[in-house]
């Protein structure tokens, strides 16, 4: 297992170590393929904006920026929405409140004192 030991300044000017895992998805993108029931256009326009802040490390971009932001939100939606419609799988489908269960079982063991 390699793992990425990341310095990084923060807002206030402080130096943070981060543990970085190459392998892992940002946890605020959540997966969207093989759901019942599928992947709504919300949260596939959800997943494009989370994607695209993390990609331009901005949150809330400038007004400078905002058309560029709103262009590449929407044509990573557009992607995303394409590539779920092609994707295929024998698995079967997935369901959401047992997942969520689970993701809330998961963080509360990872944040427990």
């Amino acid at each position: 297992m390699h793992v990425h030991r990341v310095w990084t300044e923060t807002t206030f000017g402080r130096v943070a170590l981060h543990t970085a895992y190459p392998w892992r998805m940002c946890r605020n993108i959540r997966q969207l393929h093989n759901f019942e029931p599928p992947a709504t256009p919300d949260e596939v326009h959800a997943a494009a904006t989370q994607y695209v802040r993390k990609i331009s490390g901005s949150t809330k971009p400038s007004q400078a920026n905002q058309a560029a932001f709103d262009a590449a939100v929407e044509e990573v939606a557009a992607a995303t929405q394409r590539l779920l419609d092609h994707l295929t799988t024998s698995a079967p489908p997935k369901n959401r409140e047992e997942e969520a269960a689970k993701a809330r079982a998961r963080a509360q063991a990872r944040y427990a004192s």
